[in-house]
């Protein structure tokens, strides 16, 4: 499973759910200011409630947050 989401998550066998929570956080993380009402709405059809999405949001927001703070200070990459 690991292997397939790394591979390709949209033709990972993966649930609605989880794919759509996916489809939402790539968009996040390209260009949150694209997020919009109807992607809170897909989400919630598929059974996330405000505080999923707010949790969704705030985790993949944070991941974006600390990964490029390790980018620009030059974390993993040996350089010193």
């Amino acid at each position: 499973m690991v292997n397939a989401l790394r591979a390709d998550y949209t033709t990972a066998s993966i649930s609605q759910q989880d794919r759509t929570m996916l489809d939402y956080v790539v968009k996040l993380t390209k260009d949150a200011t694209q997020c919009s009402p109807a992607d809170h709405a897909k989400l919630r059809a598929v059974g996330f409630d405000d505080r999923g999405i707010l949790q969704i949001t705030l985790i993949a927001s944070w991941f974006n947050y600390i990964n490029r703070v390790a980018d620009a200070l030059g974390v993993g990459r040996g350089e010193g």
